[in-house]
């Protein structure tokens, strides 16, 4: 079995300029689309940088501070999957315009904390919102644009603006920390979510349900429970060893689990996940195309950033400024390899081509040494994974939700997503700002 980029008929709706969910304002609805993808993907790199302030501020230990990250890593990769298919029970434009709500209000909820448990509580309930925001942010994206005009330059800006998010996060936080407060890597998410909800609420039609599909609750909660069970497996790591009981526990016990859920939606009726998805050969090999991006890329922003700023001594906002030839490279090449590549040479030659650009400039950045040169010796490194990633990404985009459903179409988030949450991360510095990383 085998999937074809789409091919399909322009994106149906009217043509009126001033009606909501027409044909004519789907560019607009890009940008709100666009928008949501920033903030949630800015939130996984924007409170590294913030950490140490915050913990300074709320008192809390250095082995707590981990749960930071890991409480909103813990649920979102958990209740992703579940999330996109209560997009198909609610519809995508309530259960996007709940994501915005809710993602705003716990970041409210973070930026006022005044303890430690607060301040988890709201990463959590980010993770929870996020969620739901993702898939049906992506799932929207899918139906609005169905004309294979239009089609790869939407998913190639989509694409950049999800690939660019770690980085910009990275900068954002750095300038927030240093010129305001650690509490505005929280409080700017109400600015974000208030641009995406305006235009939402503007934008997006409101879709009559005429029939509700039923959900596997069986299946959703073996998957969130695998899921949790890995990516707790994962984040114990970091405080601990790869050889630790409890993360080789629950990382077995999220891989049961997950087996479970592939016996489990061969034999239900209405799946929460039809096993014909990850079955096809195209759509597979996007999502595992997915999965590597995000281990790659979380990497890099994650262990670069501690040689940038420990080993040669950036101060965080040099460090997120030091990203953006990376940035550049992905947004160059999500809008343009869609639209110029993939038709003429077809997605495996884009795919191996990035991959393949994107490992030359890793191999350039292991020759990094304590006294390497920004220009000569890291920016080259940055500028061919951003032009190798952002090839793949857009391309892998495309093909995971070619030819599907909307209730299809945002699972593959979940490989993104998840992979990046599977990297471990930690902050950069103690509370005292001493770097962990001798120089």
């Amino acid at each position: 079995m085998s999937t074809t980029f789409d091919r399909g008929a322009p994106a149906s709706g009217t043509s009126d300029p001033g009606r909501r969910g027409s044909h004519a304002v789907r560019w607009w609805v890009l940008v709100v689309l666009g928008t949501a993808q920033l903030m949630v993907t800015l939130d996984a790199t924007v409170v590294n940088i913030a950490l140490p302030a915050a913990q300074h501020d709320l008192g809390f230990s250095d082995g707590s501070r981990q749960w930071v990250i890991t409480g909103y890593a813990l649920a979102f990769g958990s209740l992703l999957l579940l999330g996109g298919r209560l997009g198909d029970l609610f519809g995508r434009r309530t259960t996007f315009v709940t994501g915005l709500i809710g993602f705003a209000g716990a970041s409210v909820l973070g930026g006022a904390a005044t303890s430690f448990d607060i301040l988890v509580t709201a990463r959590v309930a980010q993770g929870l919102f996020a969620a739901l925001l993702a898939p049906a942010a992506l799932s929207l994206l899918s139906v609005t644009f169905t004309d294979p005009a239009e089609r790869p330059k939407a998913f190639g800006v989509f694409s950049a603006l999800a690939g660019a998010g770690g980085a910009i996060g990275l900068l954002l936080g750095g300038m927030l920390t240093e010129w305001a407060s650690w509490r505005w890597v929280m409080y700017v998410n109400v600015v974000f979510a208030a641009v995406a909800l305006t235009g939402a609420v503007l934008l997006l039609a409101k879709p009559a349900v005429t029939e509700r599909p039923e959900l596997d609750i069986p299946g959703a909660l073996v998957v969130s429970a695998a899921l949790f069970a890995v990516v707790y497996g994962f984040a114990h790591v970091e405080s601990t060893s790869w050889t630790d009981p409890v993360s080789l526990g629950s990382m077995t016990v999220g891989a049961v689990l997950l087996a479970v859920f592939v016996r489990l939606e061969s034999r239900v009726a209405h799946p929460l996940l039809p096993p014909r998805l990850v079955q096809d050969r195209t759509r597979g090999g996007s999502f595992l195309a997915v999965f590597v991006i995000g281990m790659g890329m979380f990497s890099i922003f994650l262990f670069l950033t501690y040689y940038l700023e420990a080993s040669i001594g950036y101060s965080p906002i040099r460090t997120g400024l030091a990203f953006l030839p990376m940035v550049a490279g992905i947004v160059a090449a999500s809008t343009t390899a869609p639209s110029l590549l993939l038709p003429r040479v077809g997605p495996k030659i884009v795919i191996s081509a990035g991959f393949l650009v994107a490992g030359s400039g890793m191999a350039l950045l292991t020759r990094l040494e304590l006294d390497s040169a920004y220009v000569a010796d890291i920016m080259p490194g940055l500028i061919l994974l951003g032009l190798g990633l952002g090839g793949v990404m857009a391309t892998a985009f495309q093909g995971a939700t070619a030819g599907i459903h909307h209730w299809g179409a945002g699972f593959f988030v979940v490989g993104a997503v998840l992979s990046a949450l599977l990297i471990p991360n930690a902050p950069l510095a103690s509370s005292e700002g001493e770097p962990v990383i001798a120089h």
